[in-house]
């Protein structure tokens, strides 16, 4: 599926309205909301309905930063509830240091229903360089599905690929699959621009 249409909602009550618009060989989403994190999120997310294993490649050409922990990425997520099941492979918009973290990538889940979320840190947070840093306009995603296994792959040319980390996740077959971003900071928004998007 390379050329991917996407539906697109705000999910959880945000003050802030979103939007996703094409935009060359890719799109373009506006996102407010206090963050993905906790027990609910507040986002904007364009998506999909997969129906069993995938494989999801983008590239993310740039991210505003309204917050140290602004996000953007890839997720899949059981329903378009704020505090629904999901796993959330994703980028920050620079390498600043955060917890337990030196660069800009991280594997977010929630394993449960309106359970808190949690994180999966590179194994080395104090090397210089990062491991996975984020490096626009080549900051490239990749979240894959095998069963109940997800992987997070991280890229600097979208050929050749590292795997950042993998979680095994009981979660529905179907799952809306797609471009999130928050802004973590409810009176502003953010512009992530995805590109080179591909679903197989």
């Amino acid at each position: 599926m390379s050329q991917v249409n996407f539906l697109s909602e705000d999910i959880g009550d945000i003050d802030l309205k979103g939007s996703i618009k094409k935009n060359g060989t890719g799109y373009d989403v506006i996102a407010g909301g206090e963050d993905i994190w906790g027990t609910a999120d507040q986002f904007h997310f364009g998506y999909v309905t997969i129906h069993d294993d995938f494989d999801m490649t983008v590239r993310i050409e740039s991210l505003s930063m309204a917050n140290l922990y602004t996000k953007a990425g890839l997720m899949a997520r059981k329903s378009l509830l704020a505090d629904s099941e999901h796993v959330f492979f994703m980028v920050f918009p620079d390498n600043s240091p955060r917890n337990k973290n030196n660069g800009g990538y991280e594997f977010q889940y929630r394993e449960k229903l309106g359970a808190d979320s949690s994180a999966i840190y590179p194994n080395d947070y104090n090397s210089e360089p990062a491991e996975f840093p984020v490096n626009y306009p080549n900051t490239w995603l990749r979240l894959k599905r095998s069963g109940d296994v997800f992987y997070g792959f991280y890229s600097t040319d979208g050929e050749t690929w590292k795997l950042y980390s993998s979680y095994e996740m009981k979660i529905d077959r179907t799952v809306y699959l797609g471009l999130a971003v928050t802004s973590h900071n409810e009176n502003k928004t953010v512009k992530a621009s995805f590109r080179d998007i591909t679903i197989k």
